[in-house]
């Protein structure tokens, strides 16, 4: 398994990315957070296609620090079922997966 992830989280706006991003931040649960604004994303909801102008958020950590940021992010996401998802990074830069180490506390 590997050490390191990238959590992927949407917000409904920009404001709330950026609340997330800094509670994580400011917790040193990750080392790193891209929002990127203007995702439309399309999806089932209640039994039928919805669909939304929302905010990603790609958030560098490591595998120990997900539980932490799962609870972090439900605590301030507005939606009842947010999109937390975390993938392994199978490969990186030995400088920046340094950086990663050295980051997150």
């Amino acid at each position: 398994m590997t050490k390191y992830i990238v959590i992927l989280v949407t917000a409904p706006s920009r404001k709330e990315a950026k609340k997330i991003a800094d509670a994580v931040l400011d917790k040193k649960a990750c080392a790193c957070v891209n929002i990127i604004n203007g995702v439309k994303s399309l999806f089932y909801w209640k039994g039928k296609i919805d669909n939304a102008q929302e905010s990603l958020l790609v958030i560098k950590t490591k595998k120990t620090a997900y539980r932490n940021i799962e609870k972090i992010i439900k605590n301030i996401h507005s939606y009842t079922v947010p999109e937390i998802i975390a993938l392994p990074i199978v490969f990186g830069s030995r400088d920046y997966l340094n950086w990663i180490e050295n980051t997150v506390k």
